[in-house]
């Protein structure tokens, strides 16, 4: 019944901005408001699943927005001046270069996963760390460094498999029990701002950048994220061991294994290492990083170091989700209705600074509370509105405002339903609400308040 009333609800809400008198907004500015808060409540209730809602979403500006609709001409729908989206721009989000780099990123992920790359990476960092400081380190920079290539929910799931028997031999009331539960969410959720790849709502950031003509290169977003990621690291390692110093005094780990040196595995490590060579420095040889993620999506399934298994494994709804909030933007920028809102608001008398900010804390709130790219999916396409409309000045004011909303939302984890590396950690029972959200509200202010300095200080220099 929840459910029933909640897609009715999103279906009244589309049709709803036709009988409003919206002085000024046009009827496809209509259609497109009406779209938006479908969207948005469709992604923030999941009726149906968040992915097909996005490809609805596709499916409706097909049938009422784009020149391929007979009832853009009979219902004499204006553009303000401009023809009608074709047909093409909206179904070409479901190809669209950010979504190919996700590809080419997932590919790699899929070939780690199947050699266990992975797990010979957690052993090679973890086997060190004999005391519980160390294996609290190890694990914040293994969960990290694994979320900037792979998904962050297969890096949580996968660490919590080596852990459990850590977490087992641990006494039932040392605290070093609930700072591992919670570094490896909270690792995972940091690593993914270190490169593009490292999480969807970055693809939503990019993407919806891209169609402004400004390309941020993987080099210029790794010297964003990276050292953000490390002090955040460092931060959390901190706060973990003020807020649940360990009674151990020593460790031991038992991780056995070997790097998988047969030839299909070698060939992996070869594919894998130069892609991101070649993404790291794609400022010196100016191959856009979309078409470098070619090299793991052609070669790994040509040369069969991954095979049918494998691709069908592969996050193809995290693609649509992504897609279907690049084609949502679309449209609240031909429609007008972007336009139409900023006008509402006085944003001027806001400023950069007030506007900037404003925006990182509607990012972390909401990212609480939904899914962090539906956050940034409906918050990206208004303040890129707000840029191009003249409200931000200043150089890269566009880039910094679509970078600093997807790196926020990844500092929203302090709610179990934040997002699945959290859902993971309280399933192991090691760690409750209460004390997640006590982490999670003080990475939150962390994260505002640099983010925030970052945002208007530096990052403008860095994004001209």
């Amino acid at each position: 019944m929840k459910r029933l009333i909640t897609a009715a609800t999103g279906l009244a809400l589309l049709a709803l901005p036709l009988f409003l008198p919206l002085d000024g907004l046009s009827a496809a500015g209509r259609i497109t408001c009406g779209l938006f808060l479908f969207a948005a409540v469709y992604w923030m209730f999941a009726p149906i699943p968040i992915y097909a809602t996005s490809v609805v979403v596709i499916l409706l500006q097909l049938a009422l927005l784009s020149n391929a609709s007979p009832l853009v001409e009979f219902l004499g729908f204006p553009y303000a001046s401009v023809d009608a989206p074709s047909a093409d721009k909206f179904t070409g989000t479901l190809a669209h270069p950010i979504l190919i780099l996700f590809l080419g990123g997932f590919m790699l992920a899929a070939g780690a996963q199947k050699y266990h790359l992975e797990k010979n990476l957690v052993r090679v960092f973890l086997s060190p760390c004999k005391s519980p400081q160390l294996l609290l380190i190890g694990v914040l920079g293994v969960c990290a460094l694994l979320s900037a290539f792979m998904s962050n929910t297969a890096t949580t799931a996968m660490m919590f498999a080596v852990l459990i028997p850590v977490l087992g031999a641990l006494e039932l009331d040392d605290p070093l029990r609930v700072s591992l539960a919670l570094a490896v969410p909270i690792g995972a959720n940091i690593g993914g701002i270190i490169t593009p790849i490292g999480t969807p709502p970055n693809a939503v950031a990019l993407g919806a950048l891209a169609e402004q003509g400004i390309r941020v290169s993987f080099a210029s977003w790794m010297v964003i994220g990276a050292p953000l990621a490390l002090v955040s690291l460092v931060f959390v390692t901190v706060v973990l061991l003020k807020m649940f110093p360990p009674k151990a005094k020593t460790i031991e780990l038992k991780m056995t294994g070997r790097f998988d040196l047969s030839a299909k595995a070698v060939l992996l490590y070869v594919v894998a290492g130069l892609t991101i060579v070649l993404w790291a420095t794609e400022s010196v040889h100016e191959i856009p990083s979309s078409v470098v993620a070619f090299l793991p999506i052609a070669l790994l399934p040509a040369l069969g170091i991954i095979g049918t298994n494998e691709i069908r494994g592969i996050s193809w709804e995290v693609l649509w989700l992504v897609a279907g909030g690049i084609s949502l933007g679309y449209s609240l920028k031909d429609s007008g209705l972007a336009t139409w809102m900023i006008s509402l608001v006085n944003w001027t008398s806001l400023g950069n600074t007030g506007v900037i900010f404003g925006f990182l804390v509607l990012s972390v709130l909401m990212a609480n509370f939904l899914s962090h790219t539906v956050t940034t999916s409906l918050l990206v396409p208004i303040a890129i509105s707000l840029g191009t409309s003249g409200v931000l000045a200043g150089p890269g004011s566009l880039a910094v405002i679509a970078i600093g909303i997807a790196i926020a939302s990844s500092y929203g984890m302090s709610l179990p339903i934040s997002t699945p590396p959290n859902a993971i950690a309280i399933a192991s029972g090691a760690v409750d609400t209460p004390q997640m959200a006590k982490v999670g509200v003080v990475m939150a202010i962390f994260g505002l308040v640099v983010i925030g300095g970052l945002a208007i200080f530096l990052w403008p220099l860095l994004l001209k």
